[in-house]
């Protein structure tokens, strides 16, 4: 049972630098976290725990207010709208809104049980968290968002959503439906939440996905899965990470954009990770920088940057130049893009 209950204050975090999945400077909630059964996930935190039986969610009572009283709230904004509360109440829909008032670019989160917004002279771009994995309702939701810039952000849970087949038949779905990008969103799976998917799959003792679930190391299905779903993005021609609001400007945000994603798959991988630690550095002094970078790489270049190192310098000099996936980049994604069907996957470690 999930009681709704009304509240003064609505839930804002604000970031001094881009970070996966959403890459936002800012996020709001106007509802509590745990809204979701049997399974909650907070987008917010990438947790995803059991939903109690007798849930209590906070419903933002006057989100106008409580945003037009916000301050240093930055853009781009995610509005975390995720599952039915939406439908019910359209608290989010009402915070796009005044993001709109205020010229404050915003990138909208829903998910399966969630709702599109709606009212708006120009929707904003639209990312579905695909959770639960109900192929029907997904489906009506794309098509409901075909006309803005929208893509699929899955929450990789074992064994739910690392099924190879769904996988390929949501991302079939999506690019058949317009979407920009299909990407991965590392979740956090507590042992409340591993029992409540056992209960729902009714797993019982002697099942393997269930020793899996409790006995043995998920992070490397989870990193195949990731890397798996990059790879049916990039062979649908989708991009492979939520694409952030306004993505096609040279801003500094965007850049501190590229290079975090760039040190992240780095990190991942355990490629150079020396390396990895300073392209991350230097995205934070991007994300730091008052002048424009398009400005300081025309007026002379990007190695007056302090504590731009030469290598994110080479990489945000392409990109500048109109290269959307400069060579370095290129080289990291196409270590990331690899399928879980071109080889075996990970053995679970007990």
């Amino acid at each position: 049972m999930i009681l709704y209950r009304k509240a003064s204050q609505l839930l804002i975090r604000r970031k001094s630098a881009p970070e996966p999945p959403f890459w936002c400077a800012s996020a709001v909630a106007p509802y509590g976290p745990r809204r979701g059964a049997p399974v909650s996930i907070d987008y917010l935190a990438s947790r995803a725990t059991a939903a109690p039986e007798r849930a209590d969610v906070p419903v933002c009572e006057n989100v106008r207010d409580e945003l037009e009283r916000a301050k240093l709230l930055a853009a781009p904004v995610l509005v975390e709208a995720t599952e039915a509360a939406e439908v019910v109440f359209r608290r989010g829909e009402e915070a796009l809104a005044v993001l709109d008032e205020q010229r404050l670019d915003a990138l909208y989160l829903t998910s399966t049980r969630g709702a599109v917004p709606g009212g708006q002279d120009a929707r904003p771009p639209v990312a579905i968290a695909a959770w639960p994995l109900e192929m029907a309702r997904l489906s009506e939701l794309f098509e409901q968002v075909r006309e803005t810039q929208w893509g699929v952000a899955i929450p990789v849970i074992y064994p739910i959503t690392t099924d190879l087949d769904a996988l390929q038949e949501l991302a079939d779905r999506a690019r058949e439906s317009g979407a920009a990008f299909f990407t991965a969103i590392p979740i956090d799976v507590n042992a409340t939440a591993k029992q409540a998917i056992a209960n729902e799959l009714q797993l019982a003792g002697s099942d393997d996905r269930y020793a899996m679930l409790f006995h043995a190391d998920a992070a490397p299905i989870h990193l195949a899965t990731e890397r798996h779903i990059a790879a049916l993005a990039a062979a649908r021609g989708m991009r492979d990470f939520v694409l952030p609001p306004r993505w096609e400007e040279r801003s500094n945000w965007n850049a501190a954009v590229l290079l975090t994603l760039l040190a992240s798959r780095m990190i991942a991988l355990e490629l150079d990770l020396d390396l990895a630690g300073v392209i991350a550095r230097s995205a934070r002094v991007i994300a730091d920088l008052d002048k424009p970078l398009a400005r300081i790489a025309e007026s002379a270049s990007l190695s007056i940057v302090e504590a731009l190192d030469e290598a994110s310098a080479d990489v945000l000099t392409e990109w500048l130049d109109g290269n959307d996936e400069p060579s370095f980049a290129r080289y990291v994604n196409e270590q990331w893009r690899l399928s879980r069907s071109s080889g075996a996957p990970p053995s679970p470690s007990y």
